[in-house]
């Protein structure tokens, strides 16, 4: 029903009575909804830039409460921001998708799962594609389909289980720049190969900011992805070992990897509307098998609006390795290990209007050796100095249900060799910031 009223009216007004009748008005719903959504988006890899999303809904499907929906959405998006090396990496893209949606309002296996009836949870099934075009690179065609399961046991946890998700990348129309590239890093080249990524994943989430009686508020989210295990089974099964790297999937390659991550914050409630934020966030991505390397999209990287802001997307790492200054370098900089530290003091100014002083530490590393990276591995010795460091001070204006945000971040340190002394190693002052316009809290 679009719309629904009851209405109690007592059943005889004229005598003492307690009883009541029960009237309840309703308007049938149009068979579908519509909507269109037109956006500007500010990403933490720095791409900013225009986007649209037409989606057509048909809710009650089965007559259960079920919902089946098709989404087209398109986008333009240019990066902005300066490397330490001062040059800007002036990289834009198009990408349009098209998906279908069929949720169900419960866990359609009850059998298998225990959760609590009171709190949401639902069971989706999605088929997707999507291309997109990296100007002066590549166009790349993904396209797949997933099911996942979302339920909570109580108020403060969440558990998300995705049993089952297939995504075919093609790779299409490598420029002569990319090419170059790919010569040069293989490992790139390896991690955009066309494949099957046939994966599982669960996500765990605490949140215990729905207890309105607690000041200070914990989040953590843990998520654990692997890629090929089925597949590399019944391979097994079939004589071939574990470490054979030709094994396929309707005649292509398919990825083999396991990745977990783990991100905790801390809000702090300082008194007077001041608040201390802390995040950590750490993740390990390890390819065997069919993978000599993990594909790029799982790959980890630093920088950018919601990261380590003194410096652009991409910029820095793996380990102590000194990124090209060619303004196509962004692309080499990932990795398969993460470590990222955030503290941040939020403060009022006046009004809606916030302020924030911050400093942000963080890197990637490989985990096995790369010549064309040399000093992107981890070495304990070294993690400390491998760390980049940066500082700076921010603007909020916070409406409650939008944020908008506006981040000057100051770089104190980079991991690799500069040519200048000391810990502050940035060359120059002003190669040192990153300015981000963005859309909700970094963290």
């Amino acid at each position: 029903f679009r719309y629904s009223e009851m209405q109690y009216i007592p059943k005889d007004t004229a005598r003492r009575c307690d009883t009541l009748n029960l009237q309840i008005n309703t308007v049938y719903d149009l068979p579908l909804d519509g909507e269109l959504e037109l956006n500007v988006t500010t990403k933490s890899n720095d791409q900013t830039g225009p986007g649209a999303i037409f989606s057509v809904t048909k809710r009650n499907v089965f007559g259960g409460g079920e919902t089946f929906g098709v989404s087209m959405r398109g986008s333009y998006e240019w990066q902005t921001g300066k490397r330490v090396s001062g040059s800007s990496s002036a990289i834009n893209s198009w990408e349009f998708g098209i998906s279908g949606t069929l949720t169900f309002p419960q866990v359609l296996f009850p059998s298998l799962i225990k959760y609590d009836t009171k709190y949401p949870s639902s069971t989706s099934f999605r088929i997707y594609a999507d291309q997109l075009n990296r100007a002066k690179f590549f166009k790349m065609l993904a396209f797949g389909g997933s099911a996942s399961y979302e339920f909570q046991p109580s108020a403060t946890s969440h558990h998300s289980v995705t049993p089952f998700k297939l995504t075919y990348s093609l790779l299409q129309h490598t420029t002569h720049e990319f090419d170059s590239i790919v010569d040069v890093n293989k490992a790139l080249g390896r991690s955009l190969e066309n494949q099957f990524i046939p994966s599982m994943g669960y996500t765990y989430t605490y949140d215990d900011s729905p207890i309105t009686t607690k000041k200070n508020h914990l989040w953590w989210q843990s998520s654990i992805t692997q890629a090929g295990l089925i597949l590399d089974g019944a391979y097994a099964i079939a004589g071939k070992s574990f470490s054979q790297r030709d094994k396929k999937l309707l005649g292509n390659r398919f990825a083999q990897f396991a990745k977990l991550t783990s991100e905790i914050r801390y809000n702090y409630y300082l008194g007077k509307k001041q608040h201390l934020v802390g995040r950590l966030m750490a993740g390990v991505a390890y390819s065997y098998g069919n993978s000599i390397t993990t594909p790029y999209s799982e790959q980890f990287y630093i920088g950018g609006a919601n990261s380590v802001r003194a410096f652009t997307i991409r910029s820095i790492g793996p380990g102590s390795y000194r990124p090209t200054d060619s303004k196509y370098g962004y692309l080499d900089q990932t990795g398969d290990i993460k470590f990222e530290a955030n503290l941040e003091y939020r403060f009022p100014i006046l009004g809606d209007l916030h302020g924030a002083t911050f400093l942000d530490a963080g890197n990637v590393w490989l985990l096995r050796y790369d010549a064309s990276r040399p000093g992107g591995q981890l070495q304990w010795g070294r993690f400390l100095k491998d760390l980049a460091l940066g500082t700076g001070i921010g603007l909020r204006y916070d409406l409650t249900f939008l944020v908008v945000r506006l981040d000057w971040g100051i770089g104190l340190h980079v991991p690799y060799d500069t040519g200048k002394k000391g810990y502050y190693n940035i060359p120059k002052f002003k190669d040192g910031m990153g300015v981000h316009l963005a859309i909700g809290y970094p963290f």
